[in-house]
C-alpha cells in the first residue's frame, strides 16, 4: 500500500479509491506550523482522516443510525464542526421525520466551500444550514440531536463547560449529543499501548515515520485530548442524564449522551 500512496501527487486522485492522497508531510518541513484546516487540508480531507482515525467509517455510519432513532420531527439538527460534510450527509439520509432542518457549522472557510458541493451533489431533500461561523458562536436551538465529531478537542478548555452548556440548554427533551474525540489516558502503561497501536494503525494505512512524526508535532499545538472520566464529568455537570461510550478504538472514543 506505501508505495502505491506514494506514487501519486498531492492533487492527483487515486484512480481506486477516488482520495486525494495525504502527502502534506511527506517531506520535512521547517518551520512546522501548528495544523490548520486550511485548503490545503480541505483538499486531501477525507483520505487523511480515514488513514488517522480507526473506525471513523463505522462512527459515520452509526451517527446515522443514532440519527433515525433520535432525531424528532420539526426539529434542528447540529453537526458542528462539520468539516466537508459527511456527518450532515450521514444525518440527511436518515432522517425520516418531517420538518427537520440540518444545520452545519464549520469555521473553516475552505471547507465549508468543499462543504457545500458536496451537499449539491448529494441533495437528499433535507434543507441544511450551512454556516461558516465559530461553533461557540451558533445559538443551539430546538434541537434533537447535536453532533460534535472530533470538534470539542480543538476547542480551549475554558470554553468547552459553556459549549456543552449551551448544547444541552438547546436540545429538546429526549435529545441527544454525539462526542467523538481523542482521549489522552493518565495511566502510562495504557497511554503507552493506545499510542503504540494507534502508531501501527498509520503506518498500516500506509504513512511514513516522518510523516506520522510531523503531523503529531503539528496537531500537539492544537488539539488538546482529556481523560474519558473529564469528558464524562462535564457532560453530568452540564445537565446530561446519562452517558454512554459506544464506541472505541485505541485512543479514539465515541460517546452518546441524552437530556
Amino acid at each position: 500500500m506505501k508505495t502505491m500512496l506514494k506514487s501519486f501527487g498531492q492533487n492527483l486522485p487515486c484512480p481506486a479509491c477516488g482520495r486525494v492522497h495525504d502527502l502534506l508531510y511527506a517531506k520535512p518541513l521547517t518551520p512546522l506550523e501548528g495544523f490548520q484546516f486550511d485548503e490545503a487540508v480541505a483538499q486531501v480531507f477525507p483520505d487523511m482522516i480515514q488513514r488517522s482515525v480507526p473506525g471513523y467509517t463505522t462512527i459515520l455510519h452509526m451517527i446515522g443510525v443514532f440519527t433515525r432513532r433520535f432525531a424528532q420531527a420539526e426539529s434542528r439538527c447540529y453537526d458542528l464542526g462539520c468539516s466537508l460534510g459527511a456527518v450532515t450527509l450521514s444525518m440527511r439520509e436518515n432522517i425520516e421525520h418531517g420538518g427537520c432542518r440540518i444545520v452545519a457549522v464549520d469555521n473553516s472557510m475552505a471547507m465549508v466551500e468543499r462543504c457545500r458541493v458536496m451537499l449539491e451533489r448529494n441533495d437528499r431533500g433535507v434543507p441544511v444550514d450551512l454556516v461558516c461561523s465559530d461553533i461557540e458562536d451558533v445559538a443551539i436551538v430546538d434541537a434533537s440531536i447535536v453532533v460534535l465529531n472530533f470538534t470539542l478537542q480543538f476547542i480551549p478548555l475554558c470554553a468547552r463547560s459553556m459549549l456543552l452548556s449551551r448544547i444541552y440548554e438547546g436540545l429538546r427533551p429526549g435529545g441527544v449529543l454525539v462526542l467523538s474525540e481523542k482521549i489522552r489516558f493518565h495511566d502510562s502503561a495504557r497511554l503507552s499501548f493506545q499510542s503504540e497501536m494507534h502508531h501501527a494503525f498509520k503506518k498500516s494505512m500506509g504513512y511514513s515515520e516522518l510523516e506520522i512524526s510531523q503531523k503529531r508535532a503539528a496537531l500537539e499545538k492544537v488539539l488538546l485530548p482529556e481523560s474519558l472520566e473529564e469528558h464524562g464529568e462535564r457532560l453530568l455537570m452540564a445537565g446530561f442524564r446519562d452517558h454512554h461510550v459506544w464506541f472505541q478504538c485505541f485512543n479514539f472514543v465515541s460517546l452518546m449522551a441524552r437530556k
